[in-house]
């Protein structure tokens, strides 16, 4: 075995209770660690997910219309003018067909589904209530939204005459799977519709204005014959969404709106959440990186007088050096092995302390490889770079001078 090695056991064995305090702190500095961002990461796949569940990650719609300034002006004449924003029709997208095959085409884009969308009333009896219809493929429509996985009636099949519509729709109107009810546009055209099936997309906005049916019957009631007013995009990295967006936006001049954009506050609080895990993260490797300095410079000191008889044996710096080198990097691979698991086993327990009604954790604890690997290696090197100045200043001692003074 290398002296420096045996060396570094052997301190190791011999102050066992610095040893041991030490490597109990960076054992409980890692698990702070694994749990909180275990913990942070788990709320915000979460949140993403059920902000995402009633959303595209990118919506392509037709490029807003303009009015344009009947008079110009000129030299001669200065023409005083305010041109008002002009209100936005229903339009389809112009070559929509090319326009859904070029974006499935798109590496990053995993489901494509053309839209018919716009306002309508939909009327059972007495009651009537303001609704979105939402004219689509079924199973286009599927990939974008789990709108299937979510049917607490029915089927999910909006084909013909048939409609699927919200919980809290249906509710509101008395109606369930088999009742009719008749859907009518602003433009004055009207169909009467049997429900096929009711959705629960844990959006109480969503449920109660959302009406899904056939794209064909949809371009009817909206007097959109043949065309489709947007085309909503799932992504494979909804991180993306602003590059994907952009890009669409550049090769085809249609606007692209992504999540990211229309949820601005949610990625606010998102990176907030981030920045407030790094800065714990930082704080904690401070303190585990200044207990282990501290513990290794009391062992320097009272390692003098051995250390100083080592050198003048001829053990040389370098081996002096890797002795506290190696005891730092053995107290934070035994620190990172507990610590892990110790986080780890706290956020399991954690997330199935309180659950909600459905049974999901009220707090979901995302514990992935990548995390413990991180926390892992942040603590073994922490250690090494926490050890590296008692480790010099031990290599840098007089031989005469730490065995007069020992």
């Amino acid at each position: 075995m290398p002296i420096s090695w045996f060396l570094a056991l052997r301190f190791f064995r011999e102050g066992r209770l610095q040893s041991v305090l030490i490597v109990v702190g960076v054992s409980v500095g890692v698990a702070v660690m694994v749990f909180l961002s275990a913990l942070i990461d788990g709320l915000q796949t979460s949140l993403v997910a059920q902000t995402l569940g009633t959303q595209a990650h990118v919506v392509v719609r037709p490029p807003d219309e303009v009015a344009r300034p009947m008079l110009a002006s000129s030299e001669a004449v200065a023409i005083a003018a305010r041109v008002e924003r002009t209100a936005q029709r229903s339009r389809s997208i112009v070559g929509w067909q090319q326009v859904v095959e070029g974006l499935s085409a798109i590496p990053s884009v995993t489901a494509v589904s053309p839209t018919v969308t716009g306002p309508a009333v939909a009327t059972r009896g007495n009651a009537t209530r303001a609704v979105v219809l939402y004219g689509i493929d079924p199973e286009r429509f599927a990939g974008i939204y789990p709108i299937r996985e979510r049917m607490v009636a029915g089927r999910f099949e909006p084909t013909g005459t048939g409609c699927v519509i919200g919980r809290e729709l249906a509710l509101d109107l008395g109606v369930g799977e088999g009742d009719r009810l008749r859907l009518g546009s602003v433009e004055g055209a009207s169909e009467v519709y049997t429900v096929a099936g009711v959705f629960d997309l844990g959006n109480r906005e969503v449920n109660r204005r959302w009406v899904v049916i056939s794209t064909r019957g949809a371009q009817t009631l909206l007097d959109l014959v043949g065309g489709v007013s947007s085309v909503d995009l799932r992504l494979r990295d909804i991180y993306s969404a602003d590059e994907v967006a952009a890009d669409i936006t550049a090769r085809t001049g249609l606007i692209a709106d992504s999540w990211m954009k229309t949820n601005a506050q949610l990625l606010v609080a998102l990176r907030s959440q981030s920045s407030s895990s790094q800065m714990i993260q930082f704080f904690v490797i401070l303190a585990v990186a200044m207990g282990i300095a501290s513990v290794l410079v009391v062992s320097v000191v009272q390692k003098g007088k051995e250390i100083g008889i080592l050198r003048a044996m001829g053990v040389g710096r370098s081996s002096v050096l890797w002795v506290f080198l190696i005891q730092g990097a053995m107290v934070g691979l035994i620190g990172s092995v507990i610590g892990t698991a110790l986080g780890t086993g706290l956020g399991v327990l954690f997330a199935g302390m309180v659950r909600n009604a459905d049974g999901s954790p009220t707090f979901p604890v995302t514990v992935s490889l990548a995390l413990v690997a991180r926390s892992a290696a942040i603590a073994f090197f922490t250690g090494v770079f926490a050890a590296a100045l008692p480790a010099r200043s031990a290599a840098r001692l007089d031989p005469a001078v730490a065995i007069r003074n020992g």
